[in-house]
């Protein structure tokens, strides 16, 4: 049996040195990073967490017990000097998201130190910039001693591009949005966020992520059109930014949809727990942070059948097939007309919640693979 990582000072065993490796990452891979440091410090490893400086002034890597150097989210000549000055001494490297898996990998070059690197979500694109990606894909794949998929799909991708060990990653539900007020509070909240958005008096849908392509607001637009024909119309609310904020508005004012965009919010948890539905039309992350907050917060949750959500949520959501926004505006036209369904949707999400690894569970699962990696050959 292995010697516990947390339990090496006693064995005569130095504190273990970790660099956590984090590009400019989605909120999700983010705060699992922040989660990861704690835990990790917390059990006597020295953690250097490489990010972007604005990563560390959302996450505060630093107020959890890490070390913080600012490492930008480029492959450049210097930026990679910088990492690999970083990781020289460390006794693993763990990257987040394929990108800083790259980087970690050119850093790492002729270093003989385990890799371990975290796949989030699929990497979307196409074309010239798609056929990129895939070989990047193929290059941190291979470089690293461990993948860890968060989703099987995930697992299954980086085996098929030649990943030497591939396995499911315990990712717990980052705690970033979640509301800071108990139940009580929320609930004496709710109106008071739904007058704010103008949905006193009609059903209030909310999505949120990035404004982007994958993302899948074209087709939740579309579905809108549907949704005009109900008394009282509901409103649907998106939470988030990005470069598609101007194209989406167009088309909101054009056609008159029934739907604000409220840009990046600090209170998403609130608005959420005050939502009649969640709304997820796309893909980005294999751990969908929405789905999790939706369920956690006992919200019927609509969401496109793809990458990981059907593993993520089983029967606790509504599924429809992607980028059909006809299948989409029925389900949420036939839930608003179903209370029932939406009650056994609550009840189902709180079961499947409680089946998602803990905090704990994460930390401990990395621990020992850290562990398995860095525990010295046995004596001859």
């Amino acid at each position: 049996m292995s010697t516990p990582v947390s339990s090496q000072l006693s064995h005569g065993r130095s504190a273990l040195r970790t660099v956590q490796v984090l590009g400019g990452g989605s909120a999700g891979s983010s705060a699992h990073v922040r989660s990861l440091a704690s835990g990790l410090v917390a059990r006597g490893v020295r953690v250097t967490v490489c990010t972007p400086a604005a990563a560390e002034q959302t996450y505060d890597f630093s107020g959890a017990g890490a070390r913080h150097v600012h490492v930008p989210r480029r492959s450049d000549p210097a930026s990679v000097a910088v990492l690999r000055a970083a990781c020289v001494d460390a006794d693993l490297v763990h990257a987040h998201g394929l990108h800083a898996g790259m980087r970690a990998a050119m850093a790492l070059s002729g270093l003989r130190v385990p890799f371990v690197v975290t796949w989030h979500s699929r990497s979307h694109a196409d074309g010239a910039r798609g056929h990129l990606l895939r070989l990047l894909e193929r290059r941190v794949a291979k470089a690293a001693s461990v993948v860890l998929g968060a989703s099987s799909d995930l697992v299954e991708r980086a085996r098929r591009n030649g990943a030497r060990d591939a396995r499911l990653a315990a990712v717990a539900l980052p705690q970033v949005r979640r509301p800071a007020v108990a139940d009580e509070e929320l609930e004496r909240l709710r109106p008071k966020a739904r007058a704010e958005l103008g949905a006193t008096d009609r059903p209030l849908l909310m999505a949120v992520g990035s404004l982007e392509r994958h993302r899948g607001y074209d087709t939740l637009l579309d579905a809108t059109r549907a949704w005009r024909r109900l008394d009282p119309v509901p409103l649907l609310v998106i939470a988030g930014e990005g470069p598609l904020r101007a194209e989406l508005q167009g088309r909101i004012e054009n056609e008159g949809l029934p739907v604000r965009l409220v840009g990046r919010r600090d209170d998403v948890g609130e608005l959420l727990a005050a939502a009649d539905l969640a709304l997820l039309p796309g893909g980005g992350e294999a751990r969908s942070v929405l789905a999790q907050e939706a369920l956690h917060a006992r919200v019927p949750l609509v969401a496109a059948d793809m990458e990981g959500v059907p593993e993520l949520v089983g029967d606790a959501a509504e599924l429809v097939p992607h980028g059909d926004a006809e299948a989409l505006a029925d389900a949420v036209v036939r839930l608003l007309q179903d209370p029932e369904r939406r009650e056994a949707l609550k009840d189902k999400g709180t079961r499947q919640a409680a089946s998602w690894p803990t905090e704990d569970e994460t930390v401990a699962q990395v621990l020992s693979i850290y562990d398995e990696l860095t525990k010295p050959p046995p004596v001859p």
